[in-house]
Formats: C-alpha cells, structure tokens, sequence
C-alpha cells in the first residue's frame, strides 16, 4: 500500500486532560494495547475499535474517513477514548455473538462475571443512520461487579477544543464541527471536557450507554434498555440475514464468514465504496516511518473484494460498488497519472492531500501520523488489469454490464494498449524511483486480456485485432525480459535478478500454467528467499531499495496468495499446512491487519482488507482441490 512522501503541517494545539499525572510516563508499550487486541464494529459508514480492556480507542464520525474522536490508539493521551471495564482486577475474553458483527467483552472477577455487548445498529431509516449511534450495553451475568466509565471525545484528531455539559441527564460534547450526545441509563458526572460514572450491577442487571451525533434533524435522544435491546436483536439479525447469502459450505467457514463480515464492514453504505482498511498510521514496523492512511479506495483493493464476494455469492456488494466505479473510476478524468487514479475517496473525490499531525505521537511512540494519502498521484498500471477482471467476474456471475460501462472498459482498454510499457511505482507504491515491474505488466495483459474474453462471450464490439496484438506482445515481453536464467525464476522487474511475491499472481491471473517448469521453479525460488514458516515477505529492501527507512514484516496477502499458489501447483499438503499456519497469525477474533513481524505479532492498518479478501479465495480454491 502506500509509501508516498506526507507534507508536515505546523504543531495543532491539542486539548490536555488536566488530570494528567505528574510523575514520569510509563513506557509507551505499557499504554497501549497490541494491534491485535481489538475488534471491529462498525454501522457501513464508520466504525469503531474496541480493545479487549474495554476501551474503544479509534472512532471516526460520520464517516470511515472523517476526522477521529476517540483516537487514543494513535497517541494514549490527546487521542481521546471511551473507558468502560469492570473497576476491580478482572480476566477478560473477546468474542462475536455468532455469525454477526456484535462484539461481547467479558470481565471474570472474584465476585462475578459481566460483559459489554458493543454494536452499532444498521438502520435503514436515513435520519436515524446520520445518527451513528454507537450502543454499549452492559450486563452482570453472575454474582456483582462494580463497573467504571470515562468518555473523553477528542474532536479533529485531538486539535479542536471542546465543550461538555449536563442537559436533561445527557451529556452533549460540542465542537466547531461535530456535536455528540451521551446518554445512559446510570446518573453521569460531568466536568465540562469528560463524562464519567461509576456503578455497581447485580446478576441480572444491565447499564446502557450510547453515543450519537447530534445536529439538526438529529436531537438527542435517549436509549433505555427496552430500546437497546430492541435494537440489538435488530442489529444481530442484519448481520445474520446478510451472511444467509453467502455459498460457502467448506472446511474453513468460520474463519471465510469473519472475513466476508469484515469486509462488509468496511463498505460504506452510501456510494458503495469499500475502503483498504479501517485505520490511519498503525505502523508497518515500530519506531518507523511506514505509517499510511488506508481509509480510502483502492482500485485495486477494492476490485479484489469484488471478486472474493463474489466467489462468496454476495452479489449486492460487487453491484454497489460497480455503480461507484461508474459514477467516479471513469475515464477521461483528465489525471496526469492516466485515466484512472490508484485511489478515491469513499465519496469519489480525488482529492486526497496528504498532511502530519505532529501533535500526535502515534501509536507507541511510532510517528509521524498521517491522513490523506498522497500516493493517489502515483501512476500504477496495474489497478487496469484489477478493475477490468472484476468487471468481468461481475459480468459473468452476476449480471451483464451496461453498454455504457462497456464504452468506458473500451476506452480503459484502449488506453492500456497504448501506455503498458510505461515504467511505474508498481503495486507496492515504492518510493525507490519507477521501473519495469513484471506485476503492473501482468496486470495489463489481464485487463486485456479479460476484455477480449468478455467482446467475444456477450458479442460486444470491440477491437479485437489491435487488442490481442497488445496482449500477446505483453506475454512476449514478460516472458523474455522478466525472466531471469540466473535465478531461474520470474523477478521483480525488467533485466534484473530480484524476486517479489506479487509474482505470486502469473498463475492465479491464469497468465502461466501453475504446472509450467519456469513456474515451478519460480515458486521454488520465492520459497527459498522470501518465505519464513509459511509467511512471505514481499521483497527485499536490501535488493530492491524502496527509498524508505526501517524494515517491514511479512505481508499477509501475500502468504495467502503464496498458499494459492501451491493448491494451484498441486502441493496440496504443503498448501494446507501453509494455510492452517496463517490462521494462528489471526487475533482472537479472526481479524488480521496488512503485516506480521518477526515475532507473529500483528502490524499496520487494522483490520486490513487485502488480508482478508485473499483468505477467502486461498480458502475457495484449496477447498476445491482437497475435494
């Protein structure tokens, strides 16, 4: 994902809670929990991280890439947060009310047993969606169990100051932007910047906090618990009936539904966008400068979800999302970059300027943190070759397209005939200076490739001669000057002996035979320099400098692609053993984010989509084979 240059802005003044203590700070990894102690809740508009302590730590409203309220995973003391745990020692455990995105924390103590059951309701009444009510209910399930709650909203990343004042039992938070509405059902105190309460339940008993934004049309308004349970059992069913759609019948379906019900997360209901991930700036290596904001689309990203939810059966989402990329991934948009830019934002906008927060120190102590992302002005070819293989996957399993999304796949087409031997910053947005790379090659014989199959199905016009000379000179190309007889391998780039794992994709795009001697060896190759107890690195710096500082881990979607890849070559036993190991890399919930470093511990933006999409496809295509 993005490795593009920010642009530092002056430091942003930044609220202090003025019941900061005194004494020395404790070490930042003391103040924040891991990466992979957390779930996701969201409502398909924005959503929520909630740790295993019971803290949501990263909220964004109204939307995925609005500016953050709570964001203390991002800097522990100007972030912002809501606090609500047992106030006595207490063992917790995570898990997702079956089959749907419902999140349940519970605490054991001496004296008892409680949870919180965090959701956010997905209404479709759109007064009550502009809400985004977020619902916290809290239940003693056994004994009694004093509880503690501190909601500290940090408005604009922690830059903008704010109010808090009682009203009618609620607490309103007011800024310049954005004004939120707390209510519960124990009496809150208020200090003109928090809200905090202290309470004690017996088995049996419940407490419910929500939190709303409020403005306009939207007041404030209470949730007692007969409402809250309502919705709920709403909220539950959603997600119950949605997955109902999905086809998958196979060995690994608990761990394939958390993925599809991730990835729906991280639609955004409105446009039918579908974001990279949920997060900004969670870093690919501690203390390093790796720190990217994913909250955008991703042509590419988004094209390979089409395709995983579709082998799914979820056939709503891949139509939502062709109706953005009609509406905003056209051509013609005049982008210096080609008629496609790498990126959009949820709405289609496709300016995305890239700044610092200085005033945040980032998640343990890993600056800088960034939002906006200002590799969308990257030229990558290989986004054609991804959005034109989805089209015709939709295409072919869901329903035809229109004429008028054919003229603009012609014209994408046409474009790509004439710029593919462009040099590029690739798939992996590396800063070391634009080059060859095999992949963006690869991904525009597909992009035309997949266009010939679909004239030639459906009947549609179509220069066919000119198109099949592109595309067999692209074969040529690759297979003459990305082939390297020293390492007997496929490499990175042109004229050049250095592996990448993208090149992971020749047989999955159906480009080579997964049988094919050159691929084979290939493989062999890649297993031997890039793969470490079934993770894959996706190069090495070292060999193919990217023009950034520090190292990285093993990226996700390619050790999926890498077990897809060895199903493909018919080494089924290794390729489950590979798959069965990347599933112990998953937190407690099944969620994974972009990376794992060299201790297995979760790394970058969370939970990330990439990921998640070539679980479901590693999982689909090893099924079949294993039969």
């Amino acid at each position: 994902m993005s490795e593009a240059s920010g642009h530092q802005d002056p430091p942003a003044s930044a609220h202090e809670d003025p019941r900061a203590s005194a004494h020395e700070d404790p070490p930042a990894s003391a103040r924040y929990l891991p990466i992979a102690e957390h779930g996701l809740i969201g409502d398909l508009r924005s959503v929520a991280l909630v740790g295993t302590n019971g803290t949501i730590d990263w909220y964004c409203c109204p939307s995925f890439d609005a500016p953050s309220v709570f964001a203390s995973i991002l800097d522990a003391d100007r972030g912002g947060s809501f606090e609500l745990a047992a106030a006595v020692p207490a063992r917790t455990k995570q898990f997702y009310f079956p089959d749907t995105n419902v999140l349940v924390t519970r605490f054991f103590t001496e004296d008892g047993v409680g949870e919180i059951q965090d959701f956010m309701p997905v209404d479709g009444d759109e007064t009550e969606a502009d809400r985004h009510r977020l619902i916290r209910r809290v239940l003693c399930v056994r004994g009694s169990i004093p509880f503690r709650a501190r909601v500290a909203p940090r408005f604009e990343y922690g830059a903008q100051p704010h109010t808090a004042r009682l009203h009618d039992d609620m607490v309103i938070f007011e800024s310049e932007n954005l004004a939120l509405a707390l209510t519960a059902t124990e009496p809150l105190e208020c200090d003109g910047l928090d809200a905090r309460v202290d309470f004690k339940l017996q088995e049996g008993e419940s407490a419910v906090f929500a939190l709303d934004q409020v403005s306009g049309a939207i007041q404030p308004r209470r949730c007692p618990r007969a409402e809250a349970e309502a919705l709920f059992n709403s909220t539950v069913a959603f997600w119950r009936h949605w997955l109902t759609a999905s086809q998958y019948r196979g060995r690994w379906r608990e761990m394939v539904h958390r993925s599809a019900l991730t990835l729906k997360l991280l639609t955004y209901a409105p446009t039918g966008a579908i974001v990279a991930a949920a997060t900004t700036s969670l870093p690919e290596q501690l203390g390093g400068e790796r720190n990217w904001d994913y909250r955008y689309v991703w042509v590419r990203d988004a094209a390979f979800c089409v395709y995983a939810l579709l082998r799914l059966g979820f056939t709503s989402e891949a139509e939502s999302f062709m109706a953005f990329a009609a509406r905003h991934i056209t051509p013609g948009d005049g982008h210096p970059g080609g008629p496609l830019q790498i990126m959009y934002g949820i709405d289609g906008r496709t300016d995305l300027p890239e700044r610092e927060l200085s005033h945040l120190e980032g998640y343990q102590g890993s600056a800088p943190v960034r939002v906006g992302n200002a590799a969308s002005d990257q030229l990558q070819l290989d986004i054609y070759g991804a959005l034109i293989d989805s089209v015709y996957l939709y295409d072919k399993w869901a329903q035809p397209i229109s004429s008028d999304q054919w003229d603009n796949i012609c014209g994408l087409v046409d474009w790509v005939c004439e710029h593919w031997d462009q040099p590029d910053e690739g798939v992996w947005e590396t800063r070391g200076g634009r080059k060859n790379f095999l992949y963006s090659r690869l991904m525009c014989w597909v992009a035309i490739e997949r266009a010939i199959r679909l004239a030639t199905r459906r009947g549609l016009p179509a220069d066919i001669v000119r198109w099949r000379d592109a595309r067999d000179t692209i074969y040529r190309r690759i297979m003459k000057r990305c082939w390297s007889p020293a390492r007997q391998a496929f490499v990175q780039h042109e004229d050049d002996d250095v592996l990448d794992a993208a090149v992971l994709m020749m047989p999955l795009a159906k480009f080579i035979s997964p049988t094919d001697p050159k691929w084979l060896s290939t493989l062999d190759a890649l297993t031997e320099d890039l793969v470490s107890d079934s993770l894959v690195y996706r190069y090495d710096p070292n060999a193919s400098p990217d023009g950034l500082r520090g190292e990285e881990g093993t990226f996700s979607i390619c050790s999926f692609w890498y077990v897809e890849a060895l199903t493909r070559a018919g080494r089924l036993d290794e390729a489950r053993l590979a798959f069965e190991k990347m599933l112990t890399y998953a937190n407690h919930l099944g969620l994974y984010a972009e990376e794992i470093s060299h201790t297995g511990e979760q790394q970058g933006n969370f939970p990330q989509a990439f990921t998640h999409l070539s679980l479901i496809s590693a999982a689909f295509n090893l099924d079949r084979a294993l039969g």
